[in-house]
């Protein structure tokens, strides 16, 4: 029997060369793009301006398969999450963030997390598997076209387009899947799919220093580095990969990168810790540590969660904190926090899985939902909860 292909699972290169190997010419491989990922079709035989023979061809052979949503959540502050079901018990969890003229989606790159971070409760949950390329798109490509559809926006170039941003900071470190990361963010940036501009994708990094330098070659878009720490002390305790790749290394392979990333700075996240991270003191390590990389700083109000110990440092204390950062001419935000009342808050992603190594059930809570909703499974939309 001949082999299913998820033509989500290709990149333009490689949809390409599997179309070469149908007999088929380069221009059919942009067609098909185009038909997939600015249309949002999946039924090859609407897809009506590919050759008859070709649509034969592609029955049988491939397929154009997203993640089924299991739920999709709605915030009073409009922002949107959805949970995908992965497979074998695994769920991921995807956010877009409206606001005035843009429309921000958090992409999810892997079923849990093997980072650990002390404040992230995704990081909580472990780590189950990597998405392939199709379960990283398809978090785009569903969300682009369901939010169209929630507002009669034709499919199409010539639609409003509802996500202008892509962050990869959703579930997962993505420099540790490397290879169908790029292989979807090279998806995202091609003209014939979604045309995003290097500027508006942004890869955020808990610092897995080799494969930064790789991607700076590979496919450079906008960086985020997840820092929270002035110092290797308080790092090694709160990012734990920091004792193999210290901040030395770290601040290193940032100016490295900056030779070929599209925007001339780099994007230091840190969360604000209560009594942890958050001192004056800590702000004017942070001044020394980042003197020689441009950058500017994205404070984050930590989002509390039970299994952390673990508090949110005071508006006043954050304010204090970034005017110090400020005063040092250092650009600094305070992110506003969205979405937390319905857990897509940063650092809130857990896919609602609670142990990944409890697979048996895992897999029953999933066989709950289907027995549930019966045929409706995948598309069930949960308002609110």
């Amino acid at each position: 029997m001949t082999a299913i292909t998820n033509l989500l699972d290709l990149e333009p290169s490689a949809l390409t060369q599997w179309c070469n190997e149908l007999g088929e010419k380069p221009f059919r491989a942009r067609q098909l793009q185009r038909w997939i990922h600015q249309f949002g079709e999946s039924e090859f035989d609407l897809m009506t301006d590919l050759a008859k023979s070709l649509r034969e061809k592609l029955h049988g052979r491939a397929c154009v398969s997203a993640p089924p949503i299991m739920a999709d959540h709605l915030s009073t502050d409009g922002t949107r999450k959805w949970l995908f079901d992965v497979g074998v018990g695994d769920a991921v969890e995807t956010v877009f963030i409206p606001e005035d003229g843009r429309g921000t989606l958090c992409v999810s790159t892997q079923a849990g997390c093997a980072v650990n971070c002390r404040f992230c409760s995704t990081g909580k949950q472990g780590f189950s598997r990597n998405l392939a390329v199709g379960e990283i798109i398809g978090q785009l490509w569903t969300a682009e076209f369901m939010l169209r559809r929630s507002q009669s926006i034709p499919a199409g170039p010539k639609g409003e387009r509802q996500i202008t941003n892509v962050v990869m900071m959703g579930m997962g470190e993505p420099l540790l899947n490397y290879g169908p990361t790029v292989s979807a963010l090279r998806l995202m940036l091609d003209d014939h799919s979604y045309g995003l501009s290097r500027r508006r994708v942004t890869l955020s990094t808990s610092g897995v220093v080799p494969m930064m330098d790789k991607l700076s070659q590979d496919c450079p878009v906008a960086l985020a580095v997840s820092l929270h720490a002035p110092n290797d002390a308080l790092r090694d305790d709160l990012v734990p990969l920091n004792k193999k790749y210290p901040l030395a290394e770290l601040m290193r392979a940032c100016q490295r990168y900056l030779e070929f990333a599209p925007r001339d700075f780099i994007t230091f996240e840190y969360c604000m810790l209560d009594g942890v991270n958050d001192s004056v003191s800590h702000a004017r390590e942070l001044i020394a540590l980042v003197r020689d990389v441009p950058c500017k700083f994205n404070l984050i109000p930590f989002n509390p969660f039970p299994e952390s110990g673990l508090k949110r440092s005071a508006n006043p204390r954050i304010k204090a904190f970034a005017q110090v950062l400020m005063n040092a001419g250092i650009v600094t935000t305070i992110r506003k926090t969205r979405g937390d009342d319905i857990d897509a808050a940063c650092g809130q992603l857990a896919g609602e899985i609670q142990d990944r190594t409890r697979v048996q059930e895992r897999t029953q809570k999933l066989a709950e939902y289907q027995k549930k909703y019966g045929k409706d499974f995948g598309r069930i939309v949960e308002i609110g909860g």
